[in-house]
């Protein structure tokens, strides 16, 4: 069982991350009650690189958010900003407490059970594995794989080989480490933050040659990500499956995609926290919640497909909700 004292980060802005932070949150006090480490809910400050600010304004929200046991913090956007804000999660890392365990959660996340029976080594970082092959996307007579992950190894003197996983085919993407950046975990925040960071911003501004045909938005934070678990010992495999991600967790995303995708467990979850009393009022003020969660149109969208022979793509899945009128962000 992992110690129960490390701390949670998870970032904050005014409107859909707000109402998925108080789910989180009141998720992880009602199925983790003995978890003795602190929720921080970092949020940008206004600056040059948010031309509008993006702090929770509301003071209901914040007294909510407070209520649950939150910490909320605020941080400078020096690098990022409005132009990439997945780099809100790198930037973030700096508001926690130096030197202590910290795992980092996207906000679209549910507790669904013991947080703290996950056996975390804070000393070999991981992130989640539930990913697909999203990054890089060759170019047919361009740099394969290899080539481009390793000119990225090569450009922070990380040795490349020893991150491959030799079970999977050469040139097949599951060969190279890459994660979802939805959740990661480390020792300290501050190590992490300053070389995650370093090595974000070296990609964007400096990319090896080998990248001059690959996106980078919104991909940065993941190419990054697995250069600096490897950098820092990690691997792919450091938690048992099942656990995060499974049992323990889910990465729902929207809630659209919940209702068609996810377990019984993961709504059950959902509904369960969103009938306490104290969270209705406000989380009915967000349109997916209100329609989705409290009217029942979840369920009609779960009653269009079959858990257990769900389309291939994602995509499928996705168009097949927004004909039936039912998509909500």
């Amino acid at each position: 069982m992992a110690a129960a004292g490390f701390n949670i980060l998870i970032i904050g802005q005014s409107g859909r991350l707000t109402f998925e932070a108080i789910l989180l949150i009141a998720s992880l006090r009602k199925n983790t009650p003995e978890f003795s480490g602190k929720v921080f809910v970092a949020e940008p400050e206004a600056g040059p690189l948010w031309p509008r600010a993006r702090m929770i304004s509301n003071a209901s929200h914040r007294l909510l958010l407070k209520d649950l046991g939150a910490e909320i913090v605020g941080f400078k956007s020096q690098h990022f900003g409005a132009d990439y804000p997945y780099g809100n999660k790198i930037e973030a890392l700096k508001a926690l407490p130096k030197g202590k365990p910290f795992l980092f959660l996207d906000t679209d996340t549910l507790i669904l059970d013991d947080l703290t029976k996950v056996p975390f080594d804070f000393d070999v970082p991981s992130a989640s594995q539930r990913v697909e092959g999203t990054w890089p996307t060759p170019e047919l007579y361009g740099p394969g794989y290899t080539e481009i992950w390793k000119s990225l190894y090569d450009r922070f003197g990380l040795d490349f080989d020893s991150s491959l996983d030799l079970s999977q085919p050469d040139e097949y993407w599951r060969r190279y480490l890459y994660f979802n950046a939805g959740f990661f975990y480390y020792r300290c925040p501050h190590e992490f933050g300053a070389r995650f960071l370093d090595y974000a911003v070296e990609i964007r501004d400096n990319p090896p040659k080998e990248l001059v045909c690959q996106s980078l938005d919104p991909w940065l934070d993941q190419v990054a990500l697995p250069l600096v678990i490897h950098s820092f010992g990690g691997k792919r495999d450091a938690l048992p499956k099942g656990l995060m991600d499974g049992e323990v967790t889910c990465h729902y995303r929207m809630f659209p995609l919940l209702y068609a995708k996810e377990s019984d467990r993961v709504v059950e979850v959902l509904e369960s926290v969103a009938k306490d009393k104290a969270l209705k009022p406000i989380l009915k003020q967000y349109d997916p919640i209100k329609f989705m969660v409290y009217h029942g149109r979840g369920h009609k969208v779960r009653a269009m497909f079959d858990r257990e022979n769900l389309p291939r793509k994602e995509k499928a899945i996705r168009n097949k909700i927004r004909k039936a009128g039912f998509w909500m962000r």
